[in-house]
């Protein structure tokens, strides 16, 4: 809103001018620590930011104010900082008058030409540089245009926690050193509930294949890979579901979609897994399946990457068709670290 008539006061009208608006005189409280303690409550409950419709974050005129009374403090006058700031004296002069008005307290000692900063001034001023450094700090925490810095915190589902992740991890931190990971290994439906309750940033997991994460979580799918029914090379069963229906199974535990979606389809054909092993672990599965010891159901992209196709069979019994999606999963934005 516009300055008005009784706000436009000169270096020399003094503070106590301002009393006809309502400022409360410093002659309430003789006690200098007692309004240091008041004054820093109040910036710490006026600091605000607005946002306009551009977008860009705006500073909230007590902190523009603050910037003035930094820019006197080091320019020495009125006169200096308007120079520094590229505006007149006695726009410079309002601002330090209308930040005495918000802390309830005189900064400035007028007795002597030109003005200094008093006691409580140069308390202030050292509580003001520090909540500046605070707000470019945040402005940087929260724009994509910043430098990456900060904690990421990563969850992987446990299908997905596989050593092909330490090269790009070592990619990513290389090329990003003010970027520190934390990577966390869980069930999918867990890594949901730490991503909603802020204890996870991302979160990489597998989905059903046209299936995204519960709203309010955000959903990028980056790859999709079809999953395979395997045997050991040296195994003899068919790919039929009565034959399939009859041998161990080495599956993830309950929980997990691909399992009870094979259980289902099982189902239609009359049909049940015997379960002989539940384990998260797919180079355990893998190793469990080589050895003969069950069947397994694995991603293509596993089984291609960690093994040669003929150490395993493929069975594939009619209408048996699995794929799944892996998606990047989030809250929302990440500012810096997107």
């Amino acid at each position: 809103p516009p300055v008005s008539a009784e706000f436009e006061l000169h270096e020399a009208s003094g503070f106590r001018q301002m009393q006809k608006l309502h400022v409360v005189s410093t002659e309430t409280d003789n006690s200098t620590s007692s309004l240091f303690s008041q004054s820093y409550c109040r910036v710490r409950t006026i600091l605000l930011f607005v946002r306009e419709d551009t977008g860009a974050l705006q500073e909230a005129p007590l902190l523009d104010d603050l910037r003035a009374l930094i820019e006197f403090a080091q320019a020495g006058s009125i006169a200096g900082a308007s120079d520094r700031l590229y505006r007149t004296p006695s726009a410079i002069t309002r601002q330090l008058q209308r930040l005495e008005a918000a802390l309830g307290a005189e900064l400035l000692d007028r007795s002597v030409k030109p003005p200094r900063l008093n006691s409580l001034g140069s308390r202030v001023l050292e509580q003001a540089r520090d909540l500046l450094r605070r707000t470019e700090a945040l402005k940087c925490l929260a724009s994509r245009d910043a430098e990456p810095h900060g904690l990421l915190r990563i969850g992987l589902a446990h299908p997905l926690a596989e050593g092909t992740l330490i090269e790009p991890i070592q990619a990513v931190t290389g090329k990003y050193p003010q970027v520190r990971l934390l990577l966390l290994s869980d069930r999918t439906n867990e890594l949901f509930n730490r991503l909603l309750a802020g204890a996870l940033d991302v979160a990489a997991v597998p989905l059903p294949e046209g299936r995204t994460a519960p709203p309010p979580l955000l959903t990028n799918i980056i790859a999709t890979d079809r999953v395979e029914i395997v045997q050991g090379a040296a195994g003899n069963v068919r790919g039929d579901w009565k034959s399939l229906g009859r041998v161990p199974w080495v599956l993830n535990p309950p929980g997990c979609f691909l399992r009870a979606n094979l259980v289902e389809q099982m189902g239609r054909a009359g049909f049940s897994p015997m379960i002989a092993a539940e384990i998260h672990n797919m180079h355990l599965q893998l190793a469990f399946v080589q050895s003969g010891y069950g069947v397994g159901l694995l991603p293509a992209h596993f089984i291609a990457g960690n093994i040669s196709l003929d150490t395993v069979e493929v069975l594939r019994p009619p209408s048996f068709d699995l794929h799944m999606s892996v998606a990047i999963v989030r809250v929302g934005q990440l500012g810096a670290l997107e």
